[in-house]
């Protein structure tokens, strides 16, 4: 049988990303600077070509390759440049924490990062069961040894055995749940999954248990209740520059995969898997919201919050299937993806906050650190309170028309109650955000020192919170981008 070599064009940027990251392994054992400017510097430049390979790349048409196991479409290629947009910003905020930190400074940071990517590009690109499963475990593999970097912290060692070990299990539930779909099915292609599901050629019974697996595995990587135990755990144990990393990137790439599993392949049985969204949905900004009140550590603060967040951004797309009509469920996929974009470019800004006021033996992790911050440097207190009033939803910042647009097509859905639940539980939310900016702007600082920082990360921090308040006057063109990714990308609007 004769070898035909696939067409490898579609996954250039990730054959690019993974040579560039072997030669860093590689240069990195013979690198004598501990600050390791030349690691850095290589990784950032990856990063930017394969933004420009994409880039290159970019056609809006749907390509297939690998025996369409792998799909190059609009979504794809926005996903992944906001992927390497988020890296570049992660490791320009952690360049200072990790220098100071001799454990972390060393090339492992850099090179899981590019492997974590790598894992990341997979999973938004994968069109197959197989695929997914091959980007989520690099993804995951990755992060495990990211967690545990900081060997002599025992925290640390302890959320990433937690981490392991119920990642182990996520994994196999979600093996599992495919495992009994293919049995139902007898494909593991998403584009042939959707096919033969229409065309009513397998054991319903058979297909729901292997949803609820999946479903249950894919609730994982998303951080939502009832499989949230590892969020406060992870974000508070592992390194800041690490928690920075988890809380930010990985959420673009578990959207891609829940979309492309449950609206393009399993859309036919949208019936069972919205439920279940809908309660873990509501169940995430319930508890989410409420435990985050209690909460003195700010990584866990942004923990539990990022467990509301998800059940917010889940709202989007359980909903999208209620009224049947293409626009409806374009306006809401389009929100859910608004929303996980806002989330992830908020979420950066308020971890960089935190290593900004880290430094040699200090970890900035409690809420008291930031008290009277506005008389340490009033730019970095206004910076922040930005921040924390467009997580919170507070108009007129980005995060306010995010949360508005998921709120409008849930009313749209007809579902009222649900609808006045979201914001009930968001305005109970917003008291753990203000309460950061009553902290900042009328409590006394513990230390009066001034705070200073590097040019570029007083850059970077500045651009990320006026970021979300002028995309708050101007939103419109975001929300376009994310119209038009879910119309090219998705079969159901084919």
């Amino acid at each position: 049988m004769p070898f035909i070599l696939p067409d490898l064009r579609p996954a250039s940027a990730e054959l690019f990303v993974l040579a560039m990251a072997c030669l860093i392994l590689f240069v990195d054992l013979f690198v004598k600077d501990t600050r390791r400017t030349a690691v850095f510097a290589l990784t950032q430049l990856t990063l930017v070509g394969a933004a420009v390979v994409t880039w290159a790349g970019t056609s809006g048409e749907v390509v297939y390759t690998f025996s369409n196991m792998y799909v190059h479409d609009f979504l794809a290629d926005m996903l992944k440049q906001l992927l390497y947009l988020t890296d570049i910003i992660v490791l320009f905020y952690a360049r200072a924490y990790v220098v100071d930190r001799p454990l972390l400074g060393r090339g492992e940071f850099y090179t899981l990062t590019l492997f974590a990517t790598l894992g990341m590009m997979v999973m938004i690109s994968a069109n197959h069961f197989i695929t997914i499963f091959l980007g989520v475990e690099l993804l995951s593999l990755s992060l495990y040894a990211m967690v545990a970097l900081n060997r002599d912290s025992a925290t640390a060692a302890e959320a990433a055995m937690k981490y392991l070990v119920l990642g182990a299990l996520a994994s196999g539930l979600m093996l599992y749940g495919m495992s009994m779909i293919y049995g139902a099915v007898g494909s593991l292609e998403i584009g042939e999954v959707a096919e033969r599901l229409q065309a009513g050629v397998a054991n319903h019974s058979i297909l729901v248990l292997g949803l609820v697996f999946l479903v249950a595995g894919l609730a994982f990587k998303l951080g939502v209740v009832p499989f949230h135990m590892w969020i406060p755990d992870v974000y508070h144990g592992a390194p800041t520059a690490v928690g920075l990393f988890i809380g930010t990137a990985p959420k673009l790439a578990a959207f891609a995969i829940v979309l492309r599993i449950l609206a393009n392949g399993l859309l036919t049985l949208s019936y069972d898997w919205q439920m279940m969204l809908l309660i873990m949905a509501v169940l995430s900004i319930v508890l989410g919201n409420v435990a985050a009140i209690a909460q003195h550590n700010f990584k866990r603060m942004l923990a539990y919050s990022a467990i509301a967040h998800m059940g917010f951004m889940l709202l989007g797309l359980a909903v999208g299937v209620v009224g049947g009509d293409a626009r409806f469920t374009l306006n809401a996929y389009s929100s859910a993806l608004f929303y996980v974009v806002i989330y992830v470019l908020s979420s950066a800004g308020a971890f960089g906050m935190i290593l900004l006021m880290a430094r040699a033996g200090f970890e900035a992790e409690d809420l008291d650190d930031y008290k009277g911050l506005n008389r340490r440097n009033p730019w970095f207190a206004a910076m922040l309170m930005m921040l924390m009033l467009s997580m919170a939803g507070i108009p007129f910042f980005v995060g306010f028309f995010a949360k508005f647009a998921v709120l409008q097509a849930v009313v749209a859905s007809g579902q009222i109650w649900l609808a006045v639940v979201a914001v009930v539980f968001s305005l109970i939310g917003a008291f753990y955000y203000l309460r950061v900016v009553k902290l900042m702007y009328f409590d006394a600082p513990a230390d009066p020192t001034p705070i200073q920082a590097p040019l570029e990360v007083k850059a970077l921090i500045s651009a990320n919170g006026l970021a979300v308040a002028l995309l708050g006057l101007f939103p419109d063109t975001l929300m376009w981008f994310c119209l038009l990714a879910i119309r090219l990308s998705l079969s159901v609007f084919a």
